[in-house]
């Protein structure tokens, strides 16, 4: 932006123009390069841990049930180890690889103009005030729901295994009803969270794509001054909107990051008090 308005616009020079277009478009093949790498990395890294935990839980998942005749554990552990390998092989847990360069171009920013940077600090200081916001009101929510989903699973598992008797017995709608009410339980459980993250997420969104056009308004302002280059008023907005990018990002994927962090939680919790088995005749 700052080249093609400032440099070929004010100079009329068609060569600097078919230069900074090569020296732009080698740069995205740059980038697209290396968005593909980590992605790969992130998948192996995922594979890996499967690989690594996966025998683990099963065996303490089964010592378990075995320790624990009445043991209403299931295959949840499973399930929380197939949560965390999807949540690291996605693209969510970019946002955290891409937050540390905030302070890189809220400097640039200043770089640009003090207002620019002025601009910038208040609104990842907003953002993260969302981000703040979005964690209280959603993890101890998150976490009844997540369990009381688990519930409702293993009173599910244990009905399914008693299958006959339940039918010979006549007892299949008092468990219908049953399982109802904690189906409905977890569902208005699980509503609550996703209305509580769904307004953080939309406010998060909406004030990144308000300050970025208030942005343009500043530099528009400053551009008139004779502060700044009009290539500036452009550059300045990307620049803003990249920087709060990563942030935007977490907000809205806070839920999926809950849900690994409470499978990790649990799958730590049963790995801690697993002993090794004795070796056996």
């Amino acid at each position: 932006m700052l080249s093609g308005y400032d440099r070929v616009m004010g100079s009329g020079s068609e060569m600097t123009l078919w230069m900074v277009t090569a020296i732009a478009l080698f740069l995205f093949a740059v980038m697209g390069a290396l968005e593909w790498v980590r992605s790969r990395i992130l998948v192996a890294a995922s594979m890996r841990i499967d690989q690594s935990l996966g025998s683990k839980v099963f065996r303490a998942t089964f010592g378990q049930t075995l320790k624990n005749s009445g043991s209403t554990i299931g295959a949840q552990p499973l399930a929380d180890l197939l949560t965390l390998r999807q949540y690291l092989g996605s693209q969510a847990p970019m946002a955290f690889f891409d937050a540390p360069w905030l302070p890189i171009y809220v400097a640039l920013l200043f770089l640009f103009h003090p207002w620019f940077g002025a601009m910038g600090i208040v609104s990842v200081v907003v953002l993260i005030a969302l981000a703040v916001w979005n964690e209280m009101a959603t993890k101890s929510p998150l976490a009844t729901a997540n369990r009381e989903a688990i519930e409702a699973q293993q009173f599910t598992q244990r009905n399914l295994r008693n299958a006959e008797v339940i039918e010979a017995m006549g007892m299949m709608p008092s468990i219908v009803d049953r399982w109802g009410k904690k189906q409905q339980s977890v569902l208005s459980a699980q509503a609550a969270v996703s209305s509580t993250s769904g307004l953080i997420g939309a406010t998060s969104r909406t004030f990144r794509l308000t300050i970025q056009s208030l942005a343009l308004g500043l530099g528009a302002y400053l551009a008139l001054h004779k502060e700044i280059t009009p290539g500036t008023v452009i550059a300045g907005s990307i620049l803003l909107g990249r920087a709060l990018a990563p942030l935007d990002s977490l907000i809205g994927s806070w839920r999926g990051f809950s849900n690994a962090r409470d499978a990790y939680g649990r799958l730590d919790q049963l790995l801690a008090h697993e002993k090794p088995s004795a070796e056996p005749m």
